[in-house]
């Protein structure tokens, strides 16, 4: 069977991630979201077995970053009987796929969440025309309730990837963790939640524990002394941790420099945090670099519900503890402090200004002395990009170069509505609580 993850209208309300990158490339445990997905339905990643209708100017980067994976293709669409899944859902554990002689619609919560559909409904499937299409479908075909759950906002991921690392753990059923191993870390815990990878190099006086939750440690990952983790955790392969104390709920993607203290996030990848500073209820995307002592916050000091604001304006979170959320390419100076609930677009420049620094960050953009301005020129940013990705063997592509162009122009408004209120010296209007009496 071959499978389609597609993108509905609501992956906007997961920017900055989403800009960047396809929602089924967002992470959650130890693996993506379309990873999920496809092991759910037992799609393996062969060439050509798996395909995605993805927005307009994600197409040409994806097909780059994954060229076995087909984009935007109504020829394969057409090849036969294809599962279409939403990239927001989640399947459930243990899920058992419906029937394969459709066509079915399987249903989360009342909405569509993925449908086996033939050649002559699968290529009417349109980028912008997605959340039609289900209904569409749903409409014409039977309904089963398959279960799972949606990720609508980006504290969704963070709010959850503890219990799916537990969950990813249970299913992966991997090797666990060498004596050899064990006689340079100091355990506490069962060593059944423990699994590090033979190549990982584990230097003493590090500290593993797993009386709350399993540790997973990926291929050639480096742990220098004086380094705590505690489960479940996920530190994933080629990343590096500089006595770095890692609490509960962590995920690290690939080739990452981690230390200082890290709670209850999601670093997507390539990114950097190597020295002291707080780390919580965040994610951060791909090639960000936190400067020394970057510290956010991630609890109110009336301890009332966070606001995030999302694309300018404040969305509340149904959550005491939020932190930030930082996408791709951007670099916060030396001492920088992030509000509770900050959202940092794409290729911005954060400078430290001695108190919290605005919570609201578009793309593109930089701050200087507490107050959001125009931030480098592109071809700056650009030229910066390809130092800081060549670093670690990558190449900023030119259809990279395209999509941030792309994306500029897409967030200008933004940008505008932001330099608008700085420019009336207007504090930025969250909302607070109120006393009762």
């Amino acid at each position: 069977m071959r499978l389609c993850v597609v993108e509905d209208l609501a992956v906007a309300g997961l920017e900055p991630l989403t800009l960047t990158r396809p929602m089924y490339e967002l992470w959650l445990g130890c693996t993506t979201l379309g990873c999920k997905i496809a092991s759910a339905f037992g799609v393996g990643p062969g060439p050509q077995r798996r395909g995605s209708v993805v927005r307009s100017h994600l197409v040409a980067v994806q097909r780059e970053r994954d060229p076995h994976m087909v984009v935007n293709d109504r020829d394969w669409l057409a090849r036969g009987p294809v599962i279409v899944a939403n990239a927001r859902w989640v399947p459930p554990s243990g899920f058992e796929p419906p029937d394969s002689h459709g066509p079915w619609v399987g249903l989360c919560d009342g909405q569509p969440a993925c449908a086996l559909v033939g050649p002559e409904d699968a290529v009417s499937l349109d980028p912008h025309g997605i959340d039609s299409w289900f209904d569409k479908i749903a409409s014409r075909y039977s309904n089963i309730d398959v279960g799972g759950e949606w990720i609508f906002r980006p504290w969704d991921l963070v709010a959850r990837n503890g219990a799916y690392i537990e969950r990813d753990f249970q299913e992966a059923r991997r090797s666990g963790v060498t004596n050899r191993q064990l006689s340079t870390l100091a355990l506490v815990g069962p060593s059944n939640l423990l699994r590090v990878h033979e190549t990982a190099r584990i230097d003493p006086y590090t500290v593993f524990d797993t009386t709350t939750g399993p540790i997973i440690i990926a291929p050639n990952v480096w742990v220098q002394p004086f380094t705590r983790v505690e489960g479940p955790c996920y530190i994933g392969p080629d990343t590096q941790l500089f006595r770095a104390n890692i609490r509960g709920s962590v995920s690290i993607g690939p080739n990452c420099r981690i230390g200082g203290e890290v709670e209850a996030t999601i670093v997507h990848g390539f990114s950097n945090k190597y020295h002291e500073g707080f780390l919580g209820h965040a994610y951060i995307g791909e090639w960000v670099n936190l400067g020394a002592i970057t510290s956010n916050s991630d609890l109110r000091n009336d301890y009332g519900e966070v606001f995030v604001p999302l694309q300018g304006d404040p969305v509340p979170t149904g959550q005491a503890k939020v932190g930030c959320f930082i996408g791709d390419h951007t670099r916060t100076g030396m001492g920088s402090m992030l509000n509770t609930g900050t959202a940092i677009g794409v290729m911005c420049n954060v400078l430290p200004a001695g108190l919290l620094l605005p919570k609201h960050v578009p793309s593109f953009t930089a701050v200087l002395y507490g107050r959001v301005g125009s931030g480098f020129s592109l071809d700056q940013m650009f030229a910066t990009a390809r130092i800081v990705m060549g670093r670690r063997g990558k190449t900023f592509t030119d259809a990279e170069e395209q999509l941030y162009r792309g994306l500029f122009e897409q967030t200008r408004l933004e940008r505008e509505r932001a330099f608008q209120r700085s420019h009336d010296h207007r504090a930025d209007s969250w909302p607070v609580a109120q006393a009762r009496f």
